[in-house]
């Protein structure tokens, strides 16, 4: 019987991103490398060998220094080790947005739980660097035309599992939420989507609040 693990893993396989992108653009794909695929494949079979319904929540794009490196969201390389039990031989470092979103799983019962009942995704699977820096696919008007065909297919097929569609969960900000709600329009995705702080804004700028930030997300991933 088909697991979550099995549809994540040829769900990150066989993503076909659009090869032309906007001057100055490139893709941040990680998954196109061996050794990345393999971490994923791992990470996907300890927390996913199941066909239980989970809620999702969707990022903006994988990072840099967290997906990026990984392949898993708002997991960096320390998270993978330390939480997850996951060996690697990346560059030791965090991020920010994984940082919060590690102490959120700890608040809510640790990896175990957390990724029982929950899967973390992106609107947008891949990232995008210009000039050796994140980009959101939102920051660019040409980009996110052109990137527009190949974020509602990889919804479609993400979410073509047992997914709870009551109710969606948008990681990032108002840009993100409204994005993604007028995608909701359209194609009915989920009855409906609930906006989430962006995890980097609360570790930046209000930090000393993160605890309240958490209860937040706590409170509204428990509807």
């Amino acid at each position: 019987m088909k697991t979550w693990a099995d549809h994540l893993l040829s769900f990150y396989c066989h993503l076909n991103p659009p090869k032309n992108l906007p001057k100055d653009i490139v893709w941040l794909y990680p998954q196109k490398d061996d050794a990345v695929i393999k971490i994923v494949d791992e990470f996907l079979k300890k927390y996913y060998s199941d066909q239980n319904q989970r809620k999702i929540l969707l990022g903006i794009n994988p990072g840099r220094f967290g997906a990026g490196v990984t392949g898993v969201n708002f997991t960096a390389p320390k998270q993978l080790k330390e939480y997850c039990g996951i060996g690697h031989s990346f560059k030791k470092q965090t991020e920010l947005s994984a940082e919060f979103i590690y102490d959120l799983i700890t608040a809510y019962g640790g990896v175990q739980k957390f990724y029982s009942h929950f899967f973390i995704g992106s609107v947008c699977p891949l990232g995008f660097i210009k000039h050796g820096k994140n980009i959101n696919y939102y920051d660019d008007r040409e980009l996110l035309k052109t990137v527009e065909p190949f974020i509602i297919k990889s919804l479609e097929q993400l979410l073509d599992f047992n997914v709870d569609r009551k109710t969606g969960f948008a990681i990032g900000g108002e840009k993100n939420f409204k994005y993604l709600n007028s995608l909701n329009d359209r194609f009915h995705f989920f009855e409906e989507i609930i906006p989430l702080p962006h995890p980097r804004f609360i570790m930046q700028y209000r930090r000393k609040q993160k605890q309240l930030f958490i209860g937040q997300y706590l409170q509204s991933i428990a509807k």
